[in-house]
């Protein structure tokens, strides 16, 4: 373990199990329809790999980027749109795929703005759920892991463009981010 990192929240071996468990409801709920899965970047993009590749079903796959965060550690609460979709979603079944939902308020804006796209559903999936964080609700069907408020950081997570390549999810020693 990394001296920057305070605690191992969750090891690869959990990542793991968790994304192949999640895979295999996803091929299940999806088998047979068109699907379109939207990685959110950057964050989402270590956990999508792995997710769609346990989900063994044909889909498409496409990238969006929004932000709400500036160089800190909590939400602006003002939504950029950094990346648009290249794919058609109208008509489709949209599944996005987040890292981590804290605040609830950039995922909120995104769906909203999905849904005027005529999808056929649109229903999300994250790696990572702060409840007690949350300002705007989320209906989330596919949840890896609830965890508790610490600044986590690792597969796919970063501070600073930094502990991305991580393979587990750790806690950032608060020496670091303050």
């Amino acid at each position: 373990m990394r001296q920057d990192i305070a605690e191992i929240l969750l090891d690869e071996e959990a990542i793991c199990n968790r994304v192949k468990e999640l895979g295999k409801m996803i091929a299940e709920d999806y088998k047979d329809k068109d699907l379109v899965v939207v990685g959110v970047l950057r964050g989402g993009f270590i956990f999508l790999a792995d997710l769609v590749r346990a989900a063994n079903i044909p889909l498409a796959v496409d990238f969006i980027s929004v932000s709400s965060y500036g160089v800190g550690t909590s939400s602006t609460g003002v939504v950029r749109f950094l990346k648009d979709l290249d794919e058609e979603v109208s008509g489709r079944h949209v599944l996005v795929v987040e890292d981590i939902i804290d605040t609830g308020i950039t995922l909120n804006y995104l769906l909203e703005n999905l849904r005027t796209r005529k999808p056929l559903s649109v229903e999300v999936c994250t790696l990572l759920s702060k409840p007690e964080r949350r300002k705007v609700e989320i209906d989330v069907k596919y949840n890896g892991f609830t965890i508790p408020d610490h600044f986590v950081v690792g597969y796919g997570l970063d501070f600073a463009e930094k502990y991305r390549n991580l393979p587990y999810i750790g806690i950032l020693d608060s020496k670091v981010h303050e």
